[in-house]
């Protein structure tokens, strides 16, 4: 938070809260309730490199910044706000185009596009690996399109990048993208860091003043990442039980169809030999011949 000066005198410009966000993330409404709740503070927003965020408030550039975890949080304290959904980004006359949503097994066989700034943090690689690293997603964006390879990035990189020779699915099996929020470790926050906390992490005004005097942040922050991480392992399960009644939906369709054929056959063909009409008819025939049996 910067302050005007004029000779050594704090002059009449007010302080600004400095505002930090890597590519992809969009601060919009949290800028929109600062602005709101604190009109007298103007905020600044910086755009920051997509790796390099969590720096950028060490060197006292930003005062507090959003960016993409995992990050190195010595000296920081750190809020994980939410996860991206990773997506896999390739031509439009490709023939996952046709799919509804794709896994790390229908990659195999495809050679993947891994940028050096890439946010994702993989375990092992999936596909082919690239013959070189490109520098940046954009430009891994621009080689995809030329057809060579696929790509995962998290969503709202696709969206920001987005192109019309180009088209995404979700992927299962990828890492997630966290974003949080960061911000030096301080004794006692200041008033301005104090209030921004409040208002992403959805408090009303008046809570988020009295929350202030509270010094044990960390404690705060790690709870709302356990609460976060929860949330999005019950938001995973849903969406494969989702998928696995939608799979036998479909299952049951089939083996209805299959049914009904065989009640039609069934209802279409002949009697049996033995059944009912056969007794009638051997009977009638006795009758008619007006003969007793003998003894």
């Amino acid at each position: 938070m910067e302050n005007g000066t004029n000779n050594g005198n704090l002059d009449e410009t007010p302080t600004t809260f400095r505002l930090g966000y890597v590519p992809g993330v969009t601060p919009a409404k949290w800028v929109n309730l600062w602005k709101q709740r604190r009109p007298e503070t103007p905020i600044e927003l910086i755009q920051l490199p997509a790796l390099d965020g969590a720096q950028s408030v060490r060197e006292g550039l930003t005062d507090m910044s959003l960016v993409r975890l995992p990050i190195n949080r010595e000296g920081l304290h750190a809020i994980e706000l939410y996860r991206e959904t990773p997506v896999v980004v390739f031509p439009k006359e490709h023939h996952f185009a046709a799919a509804d949503n794709l896994t790390l097994v229908d990659i195999a066989d495809e050679v993947l596009q891994y940028p050096l700034d890439c946010p994702l943090d993989w375990p092992h690689l999936p596909g082919i690996p690239a013959v070189e690293r490109v520098e940046n997603t954009k430009i891994a964006l621009e080689v995809v399109a030329a057809g060579v390879g696929v790509v995962i990035v998290p969503q709202s990189l696709a969206r920001l990048h987005h192109r019309k020779d180009l088209d995404y699915l979700p992927i299962e099996g990828a890492p997630f993208s966290p974003v949080a929020l960061v911000w030096p470790a301080y004794d006692e926050n200041p008033e301005d860091v104090e209030e921004f906390i409040g208002i992403v992490r959805g408090r009303k005004a008046s809570s988020s003043r009295a929350q202030r005097s509270n010094p044990d942040q960390q404690k705060i922050a790690d709870e709302d990442a356990q609460a976060a991480q929860k949330a999005e392992r019950a938001a995973q399960v849903a969406e494969k039980q989702k998928r696995r009644a939608a799979q036998g939906k479909a299952g049951s369709r089939t083996g209805g169809t299959r049914a009904g054929a065989g009640r039609g056959a069934a209802k279409g063909g002949r009697k049996p030999a033995g059944g009912k009409g056969g007794t009638k008819g051997s009977s009638k025939s006795s009758k008619g011949t007006g003969r007793k049996p003998k003894r």
